[in-house]
C-alpha cells in the first residue's frame, strides 16, 4: 500500500520529540484546561482571550519554525491538529454553556470530527494512519479560531460588541462551512484508502 495522499514520506519526517515547535504544541495543550476555567468558572473573558490568543499564534507558529528548522516530527504530526480539535471542543462547549452560540451550530462541528474518528479503525486495519490535514481542513480551522475571539468579545453590551458580533459570526459560518466541506474531502479519502487496502488484501488473498 503506498503512502496517504499527501503525508510526508516516512524518510522525511523526523523522530525527534524535544523541539521547540512540539514544546509549543504541548503549552498550547495544556492551556485547554485553563482557557475552559476562565470561560466558564470566573468567566474571566480578556484572559481566557488571552489564553485563545496565544494558542492561535503558536498554532502558526510551530508550523513555520518546524518547517523552517527541518525539525517536523511524526509528534509534531499528532500534536499539532490534536490541540486544534481540543480547543474547538472546549470552546464549543464553553459557549454553549455561556449562551453564545446555539448548541445547534456545536453539534454541527462536533459530529464532524465523531464522523471522522469513526473511520480510524477502518484505516488501522489497512495499514494507514490518520489522514493527513490538508489546506481546506486547515482554512477551516482557521476561520474558526479567528471566529471564536471575536464571539467572545462579542458578549455583554460593551462597546465592541456590536463590531465583534458580524465578524466573528461571519468567520464561524465559513468556518463551519468549510470544516463540512473539509470533512467530505476526508471521506472521499478514506473511501478511496479503503477500497485499495481491500484489492491488496483480496490479491494477496489470492497469492497465498
Amino acid at each position: 500500500m503506498g503512502p496517504v495522499a499527501g503525508e510526508c514520506p516516512p524518510d522525511s519526517v523526523g523522530g525527534q520529540v524535544l523541539t521547540i515547535p512540539n514544546v509549543l504544541s504541548f503549552l498550547r495543550l495544556l492551556g485547554v484546561p485553563v482557557f475552559v476555567y476562565l470561560l466558564v468558572g470566573p468567566q474571566a473573558d480578556l484572559a481566557a482571550l488571552s489564553v485563545l490568543t496565544f494558542a492561535g499564534f503558536s498554532d502558526y507558529l510551530d508550523g513555520r519554525l518546524a518547517r523552517a528548522w527541518n525539525q517536523e516530527s511524526r509528534l509534531g504530526q499528532m500534536l499539532d491538529p490534536l490541540a486544534d480539535r481540543l480547543y474547538i471542543l472546549a470552546t464549543l462547549v464553553a459557549f454553549v454553556l455561556r449562551d453564545v452560540i446555539p448548541w445547534q451550530l456545536a453539534a454541527a462541528l462536533i459530529g464532524r470530527d465523531l464522523l471522522l474518528a469513526l473511520c480510524l479503525p477502518a484505516l488501522r486495519r489497512y495499514g494507514y494512519g490518520p489522514l493527513p490535514v490538508h489546506f481546506l481542513g486547515k482554512a477551516a480551522t482557521f476561520n474558526l479560531l479567528y471566529a471564536f475571539p471575536f464571539l467572545l468579545l462579542s458578549i455583554g453590551d460593551g462597546a465592541i460588541a456590536p463590531v465583534a458580533r458580524p465578524i466573528g459570526w461571519a468567520f464561524a459560518v465559513w468556518g463551519a462551512a468549510l470544516y463540512w466541506w473539509a470533512g467530505g474531502l476526508y471521506v472521499v479519502q478514506f473511501y478511496r484508502l479503503v477500497s485499495e487496502g481491500r484489492r491488496d488484501a483480496s490479491s494477496a488473498r489470492r497469492l497465498s
